[in-house]
């Protein structure tokens, strides 16, 4: 996949320049110390959420052969093993929610993460159709999080789904989108509607959010999900080949992902960001995003300020 790609070609870049740093993301060492000390509370539950979890779009759209997925069952065996919690699927991502179920399932953590996933259909008795098949294909009887997704048939969907959390079949509900153009419409709901959580796209560089949006979420103890934190790929493109910053140790940063998911998650509306990955060694470095510091408002100008420049 090209973001995959890119995103190697940056990395191999980062570790000729990572000698001058001594740092090493990807050492044993590096990942058997590495805890997720970093947790956010769900407002509506006070529940704890670290704040890297994990998308499924593309990398878990796979077939049932063991080359295909053994390398996201060794994903999801890290992932536990460092802390990270949220998995994020959809109806849409193809064949995702079921291989998640499948190798939960197998590897007995089916318990251990926050299953979140989407109702992405037309109709309400669609809508009940389509996550009842979602909770059979994660072989969940309660989903942790079930989300309208890119906001269809929204008003019917929310409905049912404060229904079902009445009736105990989620725990928490929300809605999504991956545009910029949606943002005004997600802020007026977060403001009119009870729900508790909202997805969508934010990065160093795409920060319409930063507007309203994140703040409107934050007024009203509404969880926050980021989508697209390196831009389909395009964020590790415009870095191929440059090292980090000397100043990028202030925030025990240690690679390109790391100074891209810091910036959203040192924005405190923010709740959890979820990268998408197949490839363990990346998921490692996404969730070393959660420990050590964070940048300040004015660290976080120097990083806006840095990005712009490349």
């Amino acid at each position: 996949m090209k973001h995959i790609f890119s995103r190697r070609e940056a990395l191999a870049g980062l570790a000729a320049a990572s000698a001058a740093l001594a740092l090493d993301p990807f050492s044993s060492s590096a990942q058997s110390d590495l805890k997720m000390i970093l947790e956010r509370k769900i407002p509506s539950t006070g529940e704890r959420m670290p704040v890297v979890g994990l998308g499924s779009w593309q990398q878990f759209d796979v077939g049932t052969g063991a080359a295909e997925r053994t390398p996201l069952k060794e994903v999801l065996k890290k992932m536990q093993e460092l802390g990270g919690k949220l998995i994020d699927a959809s109806p849409m991502y193809g064949r995702a929610e079921q291989v998640i179920g499948d190798l939960t399932t197998e590897l007995k953590l089916n318990d251990r993460f926050f299953f979140a996933t989407k109702v992405w259909t037309t109709g309400r008795q669609e809508g009940i159709d389509q996550m009842n098949a979602s909770l059979r294909k994660m072989n969940r009887k309660k989903i942790d999080l079930m989300q309208v997704h890119n906001l269809q048939d929204w008003e019917t969907h929310l409905k049912t789904l404060k229904d079902w959390k009445s009736e105990g079949k989620v725990r928490h509900i929300g809605i999504t989108h991956y545009t910029d153009a949606a943002h005004s419409r997600l802020e007026q709901i977060v403001k009119s509607e009870q729900i508790d959580f909202v997805q969508f796209n934010y990065s160093i560089r795409s920060r319409n959010a930063e507007k309203s949006l994140l703040k409107a979420a934050k007024d009203k103890g509404v969880a926050v999900i980021i989508n697209e934190p390196f831009e389909q790929g395009a964020l590790f493109r415009a870095v191929k080949g440059k090292e980090l910053p000397a100043w990028a140790r202030d925030y025990d940063i240690k690679s390109w992902a790391q100074f891209f998911l810091k910036y959203i998650i040192s924005n405190d509306a923010v709740t959890c960001v979820i990268p998408g990955t197949s490839d363990v060694k990346h998921l490692v470095d996404n969730l070393g995003a959660g420990e050590g510091r964070l940048p300040d408002e004015a660290g976080r100008k120097k990083m806006r300020d840095f990005i712009a420049g490349v």
